[in-house]
């Protein structure tokens, strides 16, 4: 890989801003004719349960964005990270863009059982565009659909560990990357994350050192950790390592890495997503919930920022509704029968 600045991501956040742009306007009729414009006719989308894989942009539209519209509606994106990087995990032959921020709109009709409110509504959500000749190729789109079921006033899980926010952007308001960055700055937030993901990969229940000794190597002091609504956000090393770290350690004895499809940095801001990236056996009090025989797979998006040779802030996307679904619980299911008393709206 190259360490001079590539035209090529800059090109490619062209691609994504022009497909953003047009996308943003269309209204739901709207979205396949967008779609086929601006993505590949073989379009890989992933996305979270219960959409899961899809393929060609009719598809996705039909099946996501014109009922996300319909149900959300005079919706607008509200950008918080954009920023594109040479996919090391195919050492640099690809290239993906980065974007990360909220849906918002008014939430007037239901959507996917999720009972509509006539008020403000936000989807939280992430994604990774791998960009090909000049069109979409590649879609991971992860969003925190328990949130906007809590906005909906349908709580899917009991009491959670952090707090539950609408979550920010950066601190330091500036993870809009349009224009071209040093290579060396993102070369420093991959060395951070790439130390970060070793200890978490040395780590193991025989260590004397402490979680927070742990984590103190590669966060800085003031991190914050942005969970999905279910586990909640968290602020400081030491309320992360008792708040979520640590409680998630104890719960996931056995862990399987899987490896990730894309992973990206770009100045101070970098992430990496899978499909599945960890296959997991719970032991029991993850979320509250009772241990199960049933090995399980979490789908991730991982969005970080650096500051000095440190992390210092991450936003977590977790697909817990397929996680828990694997394990036997319909959290949607559950949730329809309990407010629409299993009528299907």
């Amino acid at each position: 890989m190259t360490s001079r600045i590539n035209p090529h991501l800059q090109d490619a956040k062209a691609v994504v801003r022009r497909f953003y742009d047009a996308l943003d306007q269309a209204d739901p009729d709207g979205c396949a004719g967008i779609m086929a414009s601006n993505c590949a006719e073989d379009l890989v989308w992933r996305g979270f349960h219960p959409f899961n894989e899809l393929h060609g942009p009719e598809t996705v539209a039909e099946a996501f964005w014109a009922p996300l519209k319909a149900a959300l509606t005079s919706m607008q994106r509200r950008l918080d990270l954009f920023f594109a990087g040479h996919n090391r995990i195919d050492s640099g032959e690809s290239v993906w863009v980065g974007t990360m921020g909220h849906l918002m709109g008014l939430l007037d009709n239901p959507w996917i059982g999720i009972r509509p409110t006539g008020k403000i509504a936000m989807l939280r959500y992430a994604a990774f565009h791998k960009v090909e000749k000049n069109r979409i190729a590649e879609t991971a789109m992860f969003f925190d659909i328990p949130h906007l079921m809590l906005q909906a006033g349908m709580n899917p899980f009991p009491p959670q560990t952090g707090a539950h926010l609408v979550q920010p952007g950066p601190m330091t308001h500036d993870g809009l990357l349009f224009d071209p960055q040093p290579p060396e700055e993102g070369e420093a937030t991959q060395a951070a994350i790439d130390s970060m993901v070793r200890d978490i990969a040395s780590w193991s229940g025989g260590r004397t050192e402490s979680l927070v000794d742990e984590l103190r190597r590669s966060w800085n002091e003031d991190m914050i950790w942005w969970g999905p609504a279910g586990i909640g956000a968290t602020y400081t090393v030491p309320r992360y390592a008792e708040q979520h770290s640590g409680p998630f350690r104890k719960a996931f004895g056995t862990r399987r890495f899987n490896g990730h499809i894309a992973s990206i940095t770009e100045g101070h801001f970098g992430g990496f997503f899978g499909w599945p990236n960890l296959t997991l056996s719970h032991r029991g009090g993850f979320m509250g919930m009772p241990a199960n025989s049933q090995d399980s797979d979490m789908r991730v998006i991982d969005m970080y920022r650096r500051e000095g040779d440190k992390l210092t802030e991450n936003w977590i996307f977790i697909d817990l509704l397929h996680f828990w679904n694997l394990q036997g619980l319909d959290v949607l299911g559950r949730m329809n029968e309990v407010h629409f008393g299993g009528e299907a709206r």
